[in-house]
């Protein structure tokens, strides 16, 4: 594993998002949805909102963890994890359900290190899906896997409710 990342963001933190904190990941997640609008048909409500419905699962469902992440102390992002695979139904597998980096912070390896840190806080089977027209996530997780296992997974392509989706499965060691 390449630890790099820690070094140059010493004050890089990915900390459990508590229940009172769910405000703070629902804008967030508004700002993710937007970015996701730009290749991916995602309608807003009427309220001009995006919404995430299963947001208020991280606090209920066990199995499910919501991050958010900082760096120098202001908000950078946020990481969802759930047990449990959409895309296989292997209810065993760690599954980056989403994960966010706002834009000011992304391509100096935040990103990268952040998901590194989920990884070892989850040993265990993962699956990363990624929908295939997103092609700069498709990069990012083929980068980040490679240099987090040292060695490079194709994805499997797979078409879930008529969305075509690439799925990186690959086992984080425990420490």
């Amino acid at each position: 594993m390449n630890r790099r990342n820690e070094l140059q963001f010493p004050r890089l933190e990915l900390v459990p998002a508590a229940s009172d904190q769910e405000q703070v990941l629902a804008n967030l997640l508004e700002l993710y949805a937007h970015d996701f609008s730009e290749f991916h048909d995602i309608e807003i409500a009427a309220d001009g909102r995006f919404g995430y419905r299963d947001l208020p699962l991280y606090w209920s469902e066990p199995g499910r963890h919501p991050f958010l992440a900082t760096l120098n102390g202001k908000l950078a992002g946020f990481a969802l994890v759930k047990q449990g695979s959409t895309i296989s139904n292997n209810r065993t597998v760690w599954d980056m359900a989403e994960f966010f980096v706002m834009r000011a912070y992304r391509r100096h390896g935040i990103g990268t290190a952040l998901a590194h840190q989920v990884w070892r806080r989850f040993p265990g089977a993962w699956e990363v899906r990624v929908m295939r027209s997103n092609r700069h996530a498709c990069s990012f997780w083929r980068a980040a896997i490679r240099q987090f296992i040292g060695r490079s997974v194709r994805p499997v392509r797979v078409e879930k409710n008529g969305e075509p989706w690439n799925v990186f499965t690959f086992v984080s060691p425990s420490q």
